[in-house]
């Protein structure tokens, strides 16, 4: 994993973390199409793990 890929995956949990679940809906699809090329792999699994918290809550 390269530096690039870590400061991404950083600012994209923090970005989620500030955002309704429509923005990050947004921001997905925003993502993957800017940087799907080089960073699809770690979009992938932040978006998977946003979506996991979610479900979490939704059930408690």
């Amino acid at each position: 994993m390269s530096f690039d890929q870590i400061l991404f995956e950083k600012e994209l949990k923090k970005a989620i973390g500030l955002m309704t679940s429509e923005e990050c809906l947004e921001l997905k699809a925003w993502c993957i199409t800017q940087f799907g090329d080089k960073f699809q792999d770690t979009i992938s699994l932040v978006f998977a793990k946003d979506e996991q918290q979610l479900d979490t809550q939704l059930v408690n």
